[in-house]
């Protein structure tokens, strides 16, 4: 993720209205009660702000959960609300958006988060 590239920045923070936001909510906060399932057995939308739980994971885990659900991090994955986004976004636009919510997290979970990805390659 490129956290720290203004152009990038703006993409991400474009496609993430455009194509997230429904769900995440227009300031990352994700769905009220988000770690509670619903009636549908669904888990809500979680934040994406320093609230929520996407700073727990490296880059390429939040990559291959936007590319591929799921099901691209485990076999017989739960069922989701979160839509696969292979085909509709590209490699480029999927670490866009990454690198905008990245890009709003405070300085502190931001180096948690590049020693996470250190330690995970």
């Amino acid at each position: 993720m490129t956290p720290d590239d203004d152009e990038v920045i703006a993409v991400g923070q474009s496609i993430y209205a455009d194509k997230c936001a429904a769900c995440h909510g227009a300031r990352l906060e994700g769905q009220p009660n988000w770690r509670i399932r619903g009636e549908d057995g669904l888990l809500p939308a979680p934040p994406h702000d320093a609230t929520g739980h996407t700073w727990h994971h490296d880059d390429e885990t939040l990559f291959t959960l936007t590319k591929y659900g799921l099901a691209g991090l485990m076999e017989n994955a739960p069922p989701s609300d979160m839509p696969v986004y292979e085909g509709l976004l590209t490699d480029d636009e999927i670490i866009a958006v990454l690198s905008f919510i990245k890009s709003t997290w405070p300085d502190d979970l931001r180096q948690y988060h590049d020693e996470l990805n250190a330690q995970s390659e």
